[in-house]
């Protein structure tokens, strides 16, 4: 940490506090990186400071990474407190000014200055009224907010809800959460592309002939359905997550690996993206979602959207970009899979099996573990000259330094202390995606129905049509703990 912290974590006692975000801060304070902080957990529960650390502690138990140690939890419990909404601003800004007191000796000795991260844990509706709550609580000085999505439902709304927020804060104070990016295998993504010689200079139109972003999901929308008719698919996981990640795959080198000039460099892939037309997108909707707690009997909601997306620029023009999201799909996973283009095969006797395994890929695979594969083309040991898809494959938990990776709200919560907008989503971003999205949200086509554990309707065959779906993968991931391939 660069300065001391107080962290006020809005919405401490939800789902994702104790799933993801005070485990977090939890493993962040065993790596010393979250030294000099205090946390400050608040949401409209009217509990006690001991029994939030008590709910804390379940939460690192059941949810945290890595074996459970009482001695540095007991450390890391001294620097949690709570206040209740229902106390209101003043003591909300009480709790804040007793958490500084305790830091301010350490930071004077240091020279450095208290900050404060508010991380906004809270339905999209409460976000707005917990930022009036900040201004009147005189906590927005040497203040930093996380922002969980959704970013807005459309252009319009995604204009109002950034003006009410910059009311507030300015956008350097803003840091919009995509825990998609967050993950090592996104940021890999960079150091594959711009590290390595052997890959940026056919990273263009003419030696990769498309490219598929994949994120399919088998859990349904139990107990969720009220959020997502008023989302679908589309809203819900393609503007906040697989663009941003097409973003990182699309993107120009930048001048360095600052975060203006990324963000700058991402932003110019959003405008160059055409249009998203109704007829490159597929919607489905898994079959028993109709009729369920709080969704009509004719919901138009998505579950399921595949859309092909194109980039009109001098390095991607003319080459398809294939985006798939849903719920109660086949399988869960969160793949980039990127076809490179097949060469002349004339030279090859009938039967050898070239090109019959469909094109040579590099894929990334999102999931926790980082995973990148190379599959190719070899011969077959023995007489003749038979073909055969073969694979190198890498994975992080392989390497020496297996034990360094973050989980990536562990990530994202150490960037933003540090203002570190790398891997954020800015508000001309957001902006621009929403534009580009106005044609497929005024004129959507309509809803087909899927089976559950299906990979979704029939039509995104027409829809990837000549190319296939790389999901199901033609070949598995090497299993580290077996011989061989």
């Amino acid at each position: 940490m660069e300065q001391p912290h107080v962290v006020v974590l809005f919405g401490a006692t939800g789902d994702l506090a104790k799933r993801k975000l005070l485990p977090g801060l939890y493993r962040l304070r065993r790596a010393g990186l979250l030294t000099d902080a205090r946390v400050i957990g608040t949401s409209l529960e009217e509990i006690d400071t001991e029994a939030f650390v008590d709910l804390a502690r379940e939460a690192c138990v059941e949810h945290g990474r890595g074996a459970y140690d009482e001695e540095k939890w007991a450390l890391f419990a001294t620097t949690l407190s709570y206040v209740s909404q229902a106390a209101g601003p003043a003591a909300l800004a009480d709790a804040v000014a007793e958490a500084e007191s305790v830091l301010a000796d350490a930071a004077q000795a240091a020279g450095k200055e208290i900050q404060r991260l508010h991380y906004l844990s809270v339905p999209p509706k409460a976000a707005l009224d917990v930022l009036h709550q900040l201004d009147e609580a005189g906590l927005v000085e040497r203040s930093r907010i996380v922002m969980e999505k959704p970013f807005g439902t459309d252009l319009e709304s995604a204009k109002k809800l950034n003006h009410r927020v910059h009311e507030v804060f300015g956008e350097e104070q803003v840091f919009r959460i995509d825990h998609f990016l967050g993950k090592e295998a996104a940021q890999n993504i960079l150091a594959f592309r711009f590290a390595n010689g052997l890959f940026e200079p056919i990273w263009n139109r003419n030696f990769i002939d498309h490219v598929q972003i994949d994120v399919p999901e088998t859990l349904g929308l139990e107990g969720r359905t009220a959020f997502y008719e008023s989302t679908g698919a589309f809203r819900d996981m393609v503007v906040t997550h697989l663009m941003q990640v097409l973003a990182f795959m699309a993107m120009e080198p930048p001048t360095s690996l600052a975060p203006g000039p990324i963000s700058d460099e991402k932003l110019k892939v959003f405008r160059s993206m055409k249009p998203l037309q109704p007829k490159d997108a597929v919607r489905g909707q898994y079959t028993g979602y109709r009729g369920k707690e709080q969704v009509a009997d004719d919901s138009d909601t998505e579950t399921f959207v595949a859309l092909k997306v194109e980039i009109d620029n001098w390095r991607w023009a003319g080459v398809p970009f294939f985006l798939r999201t849903g719920k109660k799909l086949a399988e869960g996973a969160r793949i980039i899979s990127i076809a490179f283009k097949e060469p002349p095969l004339s030279m090859f006797p009938q039967g050898s099996n070239v090109g019959m395994q469909g094109p040579d890929h590099l894929t990334f695979d999102l999931a926790d573990q980082s995973k990148m594969s190379l599959s190719f083309y070899g011969k077959r040991p023995g007489p003749g000259f038979k073909l055969e898809k073969l694979s190198m494959q890498f994975a992080t938990h392989e390497t020496p330094s297996a034990g360094l990776v973050l989980e990536a709200y562990e990530r994202l919560i150490h960037d933003a202390m540090r203002g570190d907008h790398t891997l954020f989503t800015t508000a001309a971003g957001i902006e621009t995606l929403w534009e580009k999205a106005i044609p497929l949200l005024t004129d959507p086509p309509p809803v087909r129905s899927y089976a559950p554990g299906s990979w979704g309707p029939n039509a995104i065959h027409q829809l990837v049509a000549p190319h296939a779906w790389r999901l199901p993968f033609e070949r598995t991931w090497r299993d580290p703990d077996a011989h061989g391939v």
